[in-house]
């Protein structure tokens, strides 16, 4: 007998939409960066909702958090429509090295990742919401800086935050691909072994009824570990 597929949470659910909490580690869908992996949630959802889902936008294999998808073409055309035209609100979470400055915008054009060179302009808005200082040692320095922010992606690309914190030297903690090195194993030594970006929140009109839908997914075991080395308050 084949074993049951886990259920991913639902933050919220109508005929036509829902919004899901992805886990840390699980694939969105099959891609040429699946390296052999037989587990997505989009396979989870279909066998979860029983019906088709269509998902309408992406969410890197690392990060956590809030999944939009819809039920129908013409529902996920709408929340693709919706989504371009910027008036989805996206609210992420990440932990970085280094105390940034409390308010600042990247504007850098990044690729589209494997297989897509040209260049697409993609801004992010951050804001520091708390810093944190560990006695580790750091380059020269006898303790080690952090800073958690809330990251507003205005653009869609290619691991765009996880790009964007390395174009400023403040590179993303957990981040095997764009990070730093010393910093991650700092962090494994206490037990977090996972990328620190959560797509905390995702806010919207729903394009057919008007609704106003807002999701928030609590953090995770290992996030919420991280969250504790900084004083803050969660609401946005």
């Amino acid at each position: 007998m084949a074993a049951a597929v886990t259920a991913l949470p639902v933050l919220h659910l109508d005929d036509t939409l829902a919004i899901v909490d992805k886990p840390a580690g699980l694939m969105v869908h099959d891609s040429a960066l699946a390296r052999g992996e037989t587990d997505f949630a989009a396979d989870r959802l279909r066998e979860q909702f029983g019906r088709p889902i269509f998902l309408v936008h992406r969410l890197d294999r690392a990060t956590s958090g809030c999944l939009l998808l819809a039920f129908d073409r013409d529902t996920a055309s709408a929340l693709g429509k919706t989504l371009m035209s910027g008036e989805v609100e996206k609210a992420y979470r990440a932990v970085c090295r280094g105390w940034t400055e409390e308010v600042f915008e990247i504007d850098h054009p990044l690729d589209g990742g494997p297989g897509k060179p040209v260049k697409k302009p993609a801004i992010t808005r951050f804001r520091r919401l708390a810093t944190a200082e560990l006695d580790v040692p750091s380059t020269g320095f006898p303790t080690s800086r952090y800073s958690l922010l809330e990251a507003r992606p205005e653009t869609g690309r290619f691991r765009q935050i996880r790009r964007h914190l390395k174009h400023a030297s403040h590179h993303l903690i957990g981040d095997t691909s764009h990070g730093d090195g010393r910093h991650n194993r700092n962090f494994r030594m206490m037990g977090i072994h996972r990328m620190l970006l959560h797509a905390r929140r995702l806010a919207f009109t729903h394009p057919l009824t008007g609704i106003r839908i807002q999701a928030i997914a609590p953090p995770d075991a290992e996030f919420a570990k991280a969250l504790a080395l900084f004083d803050f308050a969660m609401a946005d």
